[in-house]
C-alpha cells in the first residue's frame, strides 16, 4: 500500500503505519517488544553493557515482525519507511500504554470514511 508513497510528516504517515496494525495481537506483540526493548536500554545504560542494546533490537523487531507475519500477514513498515516506522511504533506504544489504542483506531477510521464514501 505505501510502497512508493513518500511522506513528510509522522502525521501524514500516521494513519498508514495504523493501517498495518489493525489487529490487536500484532499490536499486543509491538507492544511487548517495545518494553523489552526499552528494558534493555536501561539495562544497558545501568550496567555498561552495549550488548543490551543488540538484545534490545533483536527483541523489538522480533516480537514486532513476528506480530507482522503471522497475525497481520504483512510487511512491516520498517522495510519502507524505517525512520517513520520507529516514530510510529513509539507514538502507538504511547497510546496503548494510556489505553486510548481502540479510540485512535476509530478516529482514523471516521476521518478516512468521507473520503472513501466520495467514490
Amino acid at each position: 500500500m505505501t510502497e512508493h508513497v513518500r511522506f513528510s510528516s509522522l502525521d501524514e504517515f500516521w494513519p498508514s503505519y495504523i493501517s498495518q496494525h489493525m489487529r490487536r495481537g500484532n499490536r499486543r506483540l509491538h507492544f511487548i517488544g517495545t518494553t523489552m526493548g526499552l528494558l534493555c536500554l536501561a539495562a544497558a545504560a545501568l550496567f555498561g553493557d552495549w550488548r543490551f542494546l543488540v538484545l534490545g533490537l533483536v527483541l523489538s523487531y522480533g516480537f514486532a515482525w513476528t506480530g507482522h507475519f503471522f497475525i497481520e500477514r504483512n510487511a512491516p513498515a520498517t522495510f519502507r519507511h524505517p525512520v517513520l516506522s520507529f516514530r510510529a511504533d513509539f507514538r502507538m506504544y504511547g497510546f496503548m500504554f494510556a489505553k486510548k489504542m481502540e479510540s485512535e483506531i476509530v478516529r482514523l477510521k471516521e476521518q478516512v470514511a468521507p473520503h472513501s464514501s466520495a467514490r
